[in-house]
């Protein structure tokens, strides 16, 4: 049996209930009931509901007494908060006669004892005779219960009364004269921020409250009457008699004979805490730091939130999961049960959020660790950013430049209207604005908002060349206004004429075309452009996704040359150019998925070869003028394991005007080959 006040006492219940061990709960209220599955995920808080029960309401002596004979009870134990003494005794006393042990789980011992501006009592009395000598508001956060001690005519007035959120504790309020205005009634903890609110809000020039330790929030009113240079008035607590929670649970396992699964499961929160101001931080987030046992996170987020807690500069998974591990792996069990790891910004928006919470939620499928997993959204730059320049941002398209090169930038914010860009500082400013004087599109206008948020939070609005100047410092971000947006192509079909020529070899538009349908190219996909002459086809690939990567692999040195230069003029920074000879041109890069053969010089064999040992289940598709290597792509079948084998032949006309008259001419017809490698046998022999 578990007499449960305290958030040691919640732990103890849920330690015991993932060790599969029965208890019964007591608590004085309904909301005390809540308080017990309050952070519990919704498997999680089935599986302890199974082994624990729970009586509500307050019990004397004898109906103690009673509870417990009629019960089937191993032992009891006491978490009852340490100021609530006569319950305390009401238990002791009922167990007369009853001959199992009485355990008592004291509460965490607080370091925060003597600072200066704190001054200790014995009794709620001598507190509130003192506080008559002081003048200005209180905020009293003792409780309901103690409330008469300093409800006297000199401090009625002046008292602010935070209390629980229940009717309970209301109406001993409203029964003592408390008006609704001095009443806060919200459940805690609280964090030191939120402390330092109220005592702006409602001018407290005093703070009573219990050495109540850190899981009651102490702390956090130590630190806040530091910070607001108000005195702090302590109802010491007596020396207590009793165990500390893992030695209880030594106790308890020696009472059961079962084994009390110390590595119980932690509580861990991947918290975005906006931009950084503290104001502008969500009170989920917030309550949830208040409750921290640990806190960790890159070093300006835990100098900014990490002040008086226990803290790690961790934020990455290979400096996360062996400190969590370690304090599950403690020879006294956890001493850190909610632990949180902050993230500036939005967790789910560009954050190293998502790469942690993997890791976490892979540690605990493999039984690593065991841990509850929440994640806590923050306010996302472009969120913030867009509501102070007064625009949307569901129609922009939004990209982080963190430690990137960008992609493909000018061309993308060519077309659209709205770009959000996350930037590293200044140096990300000089480079978009580089990227868009290069690319002529010097109409765009530039927002680029520094260090948001803060009070030196500056929004420069620029023109692209304004943007080369710039020499702010701290983090940035910008928005770029196109007024003039291109139409985004959502097709491929580009005429022959804007590519850059000269005398080299080119794809002609209508065999590019249907060479491109026949690739079948994905998002994410590897291309290899075999003999790419001006790099007509792998520019209209690369131009399809940003996310599609293309290898132009040429031997001849004035082609790759010239599709070089195709290459700068369309901004294609997912293509590159090869100057080399294929295969040998293939070392060194990345697997391909897709492949397209314009030309061969006459190594089609090894080429195939080669494509095939890179990735035996690729896409092909070739191209051929010449009968020769037609005789040699019908042999393809025969020499590879191949499915889906195509092969078309289009003969194209193009009008030409000859004199007040045109005339069709005809093209050379050509070849078009396309298939699937197959994993299998070539020549005779497995590959």
């Amino acid at each position: 049996m578990l007499f449960a006040g305290t958030t040691e006492g919640r732990r103890l219940s849920d330690i015991l209930a993932d060790s599969g061990i029965a208890h019964t709960v007591c608590v004085a209220t309904a909301y005390g009931e809540e308080m017990l599955t309050k952070d519990s995920r919704q498997d999680t808080k089935a599986l302890r509901e199974s082994f624990r029960s729970v009586c509500q309401g307050r019990m004397d002596r004898e109906q103690i007494r009673a509870f417990l004979l009629k019960g089937d009870y191993c032992a009891v134990v006491d978490a009852t908060h340490p100021y609530a003494r006569a319950v305390t005794e009401n238990i002791r006393s009922a167990m007369e006669g009853i001959k199992i042990p009485y355990l008592r789980l004291k509460r965490e011992e607080d370091p925060k004892r003597a600072e200066e501006g704190i001054y200790y009592f014995d009794t709620h009395e001598e507190c509130a005779r003192e506080l008559e000598k002081w003048e200005g508001n209180i905020l009293l956060t003792v409780g309901s219960s103690k409330l008469g001690k300093y409800c006297t005519p000199a401090l009625q007035k002046r008292l602010y009364v935070r209390i629980l959120p229940d009717g309970e504790g209301i109406a001993a309020c409203e029964a003592r004269g408390i008006t609704k205005d001095h009443i806060i009634a919200m459940q805690g903890p609280f964090c030191t921020a939120l402390n330092e609110a109220l005592i702006q809000q409602y001018r407290i020039c005093g703070m009573v409250t219990k050495e109540s330790g850190t899981a009651g929030g102490y702390t956090s009113k130590v630190e806040a009457a530091a910070r607001t240079r108000i005195p702090l008035f302590v109802i010491g607590r007596a020396e207590e008699e009793g165990y500390s929670l893992p030695k209880l649970c030594e106790e308890l396992m020696a009472v059961c004979g079962k084994n009390i699964l110390w590595k119980s499961r932690l509580e861990i929160v991947l918290a975005g805490v906006g931009m950084g101001n503290p104001q502008g931080i969500t009170r989920e987030v917030e309550e949830a730091i208040a409750g921290a046992d640990l806190l960790m996170g890159s070093e300006r987020l835990i100098r900014e939130w990490g002040r008086g807690r226990e803290s790690r500069p961790y934020y990455t998974a290979q400096q996360v999961l062996p400190c969590l591990q370690r304090l599950q792996e403690q020879e006294n069990g956890p001493q850190v049960r909610k632990v949180v790891i902050l993230f500036s910004g939005d967790s789910g928006f560009y954050s190293g959020c998502r790469i942690l919470l993997k890791a976490l939620k892979d540690a605990v499928a493999e039984g690593s660790l065991r841990a509850d997993l929440r994640v806590c959204p923050g306010i996302s730059a472009v969120s913030y950013l867009a509501a102070e320049i007064g625009e949307s941002y569901e129609d922009a398209w939004i990209c982080s430049l963190h430690g990137k090169h960008p992609s493909s930038l000018a061309r993308r914010i060519g077309e659209r209207q709205k770009t959000f860009l996350l930037m590293s500082g200044a140096e990300d400013v000089v480079k978009l604005g580089n990227c868009l004087v290069e690319a002529g599109m010097e109409g765009c206008e530039v927002t680029a908002g520094f260090r948001l948020s803060y009070p030196g939070q500056r929004l420069l609005k620029l023109t692209p060349k304004e943007c080369l100047a710039v020499r702010e410092e701290g983090l940035c971000i910008c928005f770029v206004k196109n007024p003039v947006p291109m139409p985004k192509r959502l097709t491929h079909g580009m005429a022959d004429d804007v590519f850059l020529r000269d005398r080299v070899p080119m794809t002609k538009e209508e065999i590019r075309e249907v060479s491109l349908s026949k690739l079948r190219l994905e998002e994410g996909c590897v291309l290899y452009d075999v003999g790419s002459g001006t790099g007509s086809v792998a520019v209209e690939a690369a131009m399809l996704s940003p996310h599609i990567k293309v290898f132009a692999l040429e031997r001849s040195t004035q082609a790759a040359a010239l599709a070089e230069a195709n290459r700068r003029k369309f901004m294609l920074d997912n293509l590159q150019i090869v100057q080399e000879e294929a295969p040998e041109g293939f070392r060194g890069l990345p697997a391909p998925t897709h492949a397209f053969i314009g030309g061969s010089g006459g190594r089609l064999w090894e080429i195939l070869a080669a494509l095939y040992e890179c990735n035996p289940r690729m896409r092909v598709v070739i191209n051929a003028v010449s009968m020769e290597t037609v005789c040699e792509m019908r042999k393809v079948s025969k020499r590879f394991p191949v499915e889906g084998e195509e092969l078309v032949q289009i003969q194209v006309s193009r009008m030409r005007a000859a004199g007040q008259h045109h005339l069709m001419q005809a093209q050379n017809p050509v070849w078009i080959m396309a298939f699937h490698f197959v994993p299998g046998e070539t020549k005779g022999e497995k590959v």
